[in-house]
């Protein structure tokens, strides 16, 4: 059984777009996506152009070969009849469009492309990309210089190196003959698809087992569930031995090329009227980031290359600093705390004997934020009971001087064998004023009275 072309075809303005600049056309043989390009100066106008002098080559060729070149003259008219537009009408310069067509000859498909639209090939479950854009950033990709990751996310991701249009440049088209099969599914897409859809889920939705209309509403919807703000344009054909139900179902034309459009010139010019296209009133596009035309050349793209890396240099600079200024604040903040920690001081034990720290009882991790500030002779077991356990839970001072009177205290307190008053565990107890009485102690005090902060330095002794 000969094997037949089943397709659909669907195009959405999208989230953010004020109108379609995309059109497409699934036809009988041919199968074509353009994504127009200028904003207020014509995108729709220069893709509704493209498609409505492509589609006219819709018909039988004798082999796929004759067809390229069909598809090859037809793109080129194409950009001729949208220079013409632009001489008429100057507030449509800077216009232009990308086209991706096929047409199908038997076993055979002639193939035409220019711009960043893709087609792709689901064959036996896998999915194979058949177009290569024409862009900035995928003549870095192919010259090794970034990567697909990195070409996604660059900011000259929508800088075209060619187009269709008002470019001052000659089109210089992709053609290519494949063979095709039974079971291959084609997709033809603008890039509102390919730029916001990952491939797996493409993949996932060509290979499902849903008719090229389901696919292609399927694929639309995904991209408008993923917040895809430009024009969405899909067109799917089936290589199928399915007899189909109708085999005179018109041809479907999308986007801004499925209905005649009128445009008067401003400049006073008699409008130009082209076959069934009349074209209208443009409206501003709020959509950031549109694709642009750059000229394809050595010097240019050398240009763009020293720009490209002058820009990278800035932001390792910009980077830099900024990482510099940050360490930098790290390191005063840590700095600052450890110089506050360094006005404290309190007395402890140290191998044995009293001593008095510089810092503060905690530690980050393995780092301590205290150390031995001056060594004593006083040894902890010569200490008083009460006192001695206070010593090893740490007596707090207000200042060095007061860690030296808390030491002398503990001095004396080592040589009486008895508790002194201002020895005990309070952090911010100061001995009293009451000064020190001459003559035998009145009696022991007990512990607890000793400790306390509030009884005279003289008593006890």
């Amino acid at each position: 059984m000969t094997a037949r072309t089943l397709s659909a075809a669907v195009s959405h303005v999208g989230r953010i777009r004020a109108n379609n600049q995309d059109s497409g056309y699934a036809g009988t043989h041919l199968f074509a996506v353009a994504d127009g390009m200028g904003g207020h100066a014509g995108g729709d106008v220069a893709s509704a152009i493209a498609i409505r002098r492509i589609r006219e080559v819709d018909r039988e060729f004798p082999s796929a070969h004759d067809a390229e070149f069909a598809l090859q003259s037809a793109l080129i008219a194409a950009n001729q009849l949208i220079t013409e537009t632009v001489f008429e009408h100057q507030e449509l310069t800077g216009m232009g469009t990308t086209v991706s067509a096929l047409i199908r000859v038997g076993e055979q498909i002639a193939i035409a492309h220019i711009g960043d639209s893709r087609i792709y090939r689901l064959r036996d479950g896998e999915l194979q990309q058949i177009t290569s854009d024409h862009t900035f950033v995928q003549r870095l990709v192919d010259s090794g210089r970034i990567t697909p990751e990195e070409a996604a996310v660059h900011p000259r991701r929508s800088v075209l190196m060619r187009v269709l249009g008002d470019v001052d440049a000659a089109p210089e088209v992709d053609t290519a003959v494949m063979d095709i099969q039974t079971g291959d599914r084609w997709l033809l897409c603008s890039d509102g698809l390919s730029s916001y859809l990952a491939e797996e889920r493409i993949r996932h939705a060509l290979a499902s087992t849903m008719d090229a209309n389901q696919v292609t509403q399927r694929l639309v919807k995904e991209t408008l569930d993923h917040g895809a703000p430009d024009n969405v344009t899909v067109v799917v054909m089936d290589v199928t031995d399915t007899e189909p139900e109708d085999d005179d179902a018109a041809a479907t034309t999308v986007g801004s090329a499925a209905a005649p459009l009128t445009f008067e010139a401003s400049t006073g010019r008699k409008p130009i009227r082209l076959p069934t296209i009349l074209l209208h009133p443009l409206k501003v596009s709020a959509v950031p980031e549109d694709s642009h035309f750059e000229p394809e050349s050595d010097q240019y793209f050398a240009e763009l290359i020293a720009e490209d890396r002058r820009r990278r240099i800035r932001r390792r600079v910009a980077w830099s600093i900024a990482l510099v200024v940050a360490v930098a604040a790290l390191v005063g903040a840590v700095f600052l705390g450890w110089r506050i920690t360094q006005a404290h001081y309190y007395v402890g034990t140290d191998r044995g004997t009293v001593a008095i720290y510089q810092g503060v009882q905690q530690s980050i991790g393995p780092i301590a934020l205290s150390d031995v500030y001056e060594d004593t002779d006083i040894s902890v077991t010569s200490l008083p009971d009460y006192t001695r356990e206070n010593v090893r839970s740490t007596i707090n001072a207000t200042s060095l001087s007061d860690a030296r009177d808390i030491v002398d205290r503990l001095r004396k307190a080592a040589e009486t064998g008895q508790d002194q008053a201002g020895t005990g565990g309070d952090a911010d107890s100061s001995p009293s004023p009451t000064p020190t009485r001459s003559g035998s102690p009145s009696g022991s005090a007990s512990p607890s009275g000793s400790a306390s902060p509030s009884e005279s330095p003289g008593d006890g002794r």
